[in-house]
């Protein structure tokens, strides 16, 4: 060999005599191979058949039609010859890149009879540009696997988060690998947080284990070194420990790779391969790389859970801990911190014992998502929840919590509503500063929002010195609900708030009855359905329900001014519950005496009215029905013309009813009047 001449190696020098020639009738389609075609193919004798199909038997299938595909484009095109590279997969599993070039043999027409060419090995002419293009492709997938990676990982916020990247659907695919586990250093220990893949579950009897470098994941965090094992067998004699394990996850490599963050050991990442016997260099980098990845990711989300458990625990601080027990009524609050982000909100509730046994109930939101707004809205529950305390009435109340804010060092500013509650007489005295208004379900089931009067939020009312915040008074009758919400339980990103409220409504319709239930129900319901990008402050007070007794049953109906519907369906509350308490036959005179006292009160007073039926059954067992409202003029019974259109309504109570009456009642007035009812066994 002159010294011009390159060093071939033995496989090379071999493929250069690798060449043969065919003979290719296009009418039948037969094939002839002389002996060197035969060996270029790799055909043992009589393995051949003869055809161009049973070349497929060594040439993939695409680069079979990419060839056939050649001959095809020459042939159409009236060329004399054609040329084409290929492969050939040989029977030891070499791929073997193969050259044929063939002249076309044509009639008299000018259409190919026949073909007759050679076949060569060329893999030694292509063995440096199949280098190349393997070590691009391998390149390629390397960066693919680093930026999905990355970017999967860059949507991270939690430690949760972290873990459901690294183990979700598709997790491992986007890393390049068959099996994964995932630990935490914490306080001495390697805590296994995540594994992913086949038969690792049994990984999970050590998530805890002591920092002592007797697993191999612990001694590759002391360490600081990454160990790429090809030979698990071989690290089981090394690590006793794992041994048992080892024999039962199918497995053949692993790469134990220290997470470094800020040149602190935070954690460790095992990366499991099946059918692999080597980490090539690039292999190795790739790993180290993925594990730089997940160390950054991995710290930013310990970070942030760190962040947010201080956050909530101020937030939780600065909310009530306990709330008071009450008379006549059942109360539950709930809270519910926002699932994403740093921030934490201002919201928050609060329930104040009042003088006179009444409670003071208060939900509110202070402007901002962050520390400063939990810390604003601290100061401003303990203001208000003091000048509540003190007496004051509803609205002089949030004047003075307007004022408060309006002094701080802020520039924040909240909304709330804020209502007195009298859980005896079922009077509530309510206002509101730029805040949702209260949602009450009634006893039959139905919901509706009372027209609040409101003003402007807290901060800037004292600001534009606009402290005015209109009281409206309503009623609230045993077994009514009265639900306060901050606005995370009824926005949804892109829809406007009233879709909220009235799923709300819908929620609060079809919700149980207890207190605490329903704040549940509510908090499952719309708390996670909207996705809780903000937080949410809930209270849910409920009068006690008073159903009588037995022998003197009792019911209740609220009949708002503004509703239509209202007189209606009291009439029917009313026929049913005399159907039930065996007097059907008053329903008709009760019905009539019933609207008219309601008309009255609803015509004649600002607001709605209390509709109340019982039964009293001694001396003489009679129905008696209240008409409640809260102005303090009393009716009195007229003596209209002729021509009158009003005026009869006493009179009219006054011909159907035994007994009628008119007595004080708080601020206001109570209308009765009584039917006799005879025993429902005719006693």
């Amino acid at each position: 060999m002159s010294e011009a001449e390159p060093e071939i190696g033995p496989g090379a020098r071999l493929a250069l005599n690798r060449m043969g020639s065919f003979v290719w009738d296009l009418d039948d389609g037969s094939m002839e191979l002389d002996a060197g075609g035969m060996v270029v193919f790799d055909f043992d004798p009589g393995e051949f058949d003869g055809t161009a199909e049973g070349l497929g038997l060594r040439v993939p299938e695409e680069d079979g039609q990419r060839l056939a595909a050649a001959v095809e484009a020459a042939l159409a095109a009236g060329e004399e010859a054609y040329g084409s590279y290929f492969t050939v997969q040989r029977r030891d599993g070499e791929e073997q890149w193969t050259h044929t070039q063939g002249r076309i043999l044509r009639d008299g027409e000018g259409r190919g009879r026949r073909i007759v060419g050679i076949v060569r090995d060329a893999t030694a002419e292509l063995a440096h540009s199949t280098l190349l293009r393997k070590l691009e492709a391998a390149r390629a997938k390397q960066t693919t696997i680093v930026q999905r990676t990355t970017e999967a990982l860059s949507r991270a916020v939690t430690v949760d988060d972290v873990t459901a990247t690294l183990t979700g659907a598709g997790a491992l695919e986007r890393l390049g690998a068959d099996g994964l586990a995932l630990g935490l250093v914490e306080n001495g220990t390697m805590k296994i947080i995540a594994l992913s893949g086949e038969t690792l579950e049994i990984l999970g009897e050590r998530r805890f284990t002591r920092m002592d470098g007797q697993l191999p994941l612990s001694h590759a965090v002391i360490t600081g070194q990454a160990r790429f094992v090809t030979s698990l067998a071989t690290l089981g004699e090394e690590f006793p420990l794992l041994g048992p394990y080892l024999e039962r996850i199918a497995f053949d490599a692993a790469a134990y790779l220290p997470l470094i963050a800020q040149a602190k050991a935070i954690g460790g990442l095992v990366l499991f391969y099946k059918r692999r016997t080597e980490f090539s260099p690039e292999e190795r980098n790739l790993c180290l790389g993925l594990a730089g990845i997940v160390a950054q990711s991995l710290q930013r989300a310990l970070l942030f859970d760190q962040e947010r458990e201080f956050a909530t625990g101020l937030q939780a601080a600065m909310l009530p801990r306990r709330i008071p027990e009450i008379t006549g009524g059942e109360i539950a609050v709930r809270y519910h911190s926002a699932w994403s982000g740093r921030e934490v909100g201002g919201d928050w509730y609060d329930v104040i014992a009042l003088p006179r046994d009444r409670v003071g109930i208060v939900v509110g939101d202070v402007q901002g998502h962050d520390t400063h707004a939990a810390a604003i809205m601290g100061q401003l529950r303990i203001a208000l929840r003091a000048y509540a305390g003190e007496g004051h009435p509803p609205s002089t109340v949030l004047a003075r919590a307007s004022r408060f804010l309006a002094e701080l060092d802020t520039e924040r500013f909240a909304t709330c509503t804020y209502a007195q509650v009298d859980l005896e007489t079922g009077g509530v005295r309510a206002v509101r500063a730029g805040h949702l208004g209260p949602l009450i379900r009634h006893t039959d089931g139905r919901t509706g929002w009372p027209n609040l009067r409101g003003g402007l939020p807290l901060g800037l009312a004292s600001a534009f010195e606009q402290e005015e915040f209109p009281e409206t008074r309503l009623d609230l009758v045993p077994g009514e609900t009265l639900v306060l919400c901050t606005d995370g339980l009824v926005e949804e990103p892109g829809t406007a708030i009233t879709t909220g409220m009235e799923a709300l409504a819908q929620a609060v319709r079809s919700g149980p009855q207890e207190a605490g239930a329903l704040a549940d129900h509510l908090s499952d319901r719309l708390w996670e359905r909207w996705g809780s990008g903000d937080d949410v402050a809930l209270l849910v007070l409920r009068r006690a329900p008073d159903p009588g007794t037995h022998r003197a049953p009792r019911i209740h109906q609220y009949v708002h001014q503004a509703d239509p519907e209202g007189l209606s369906e009291a009439r029917y509350a009313l026929r049913q519950a005399l159907r039930d308490w065996g007097v059907p036959q008053l329903a008709d005179d009760v019905e009539l005496a019933a609207g008219e006292l309601l008309v009255n009160a609803l015509l004649h007073t600002d607001g709605g009215a209390v509709l109340t039926m019982e039964v009293l059954p001694e001396p003489v067992r009679r129905i008696r029905l209240w008409v409640k409202d809260r102005s303090s003029v009393w009716p009195r019974r007229r003596t209209p013309g002729e021509a009158a259109t009003t005026g009869r309504g006493l009179l009219l109570v006054d011909a159907l009813a035994t007994h009628w009456g008119v007595e004080s009642r708080g601020d206001g007035k109570a209308v009765w009047c009584e039917f006799e009812a005879p025993n429902p066994s005719g006693g």
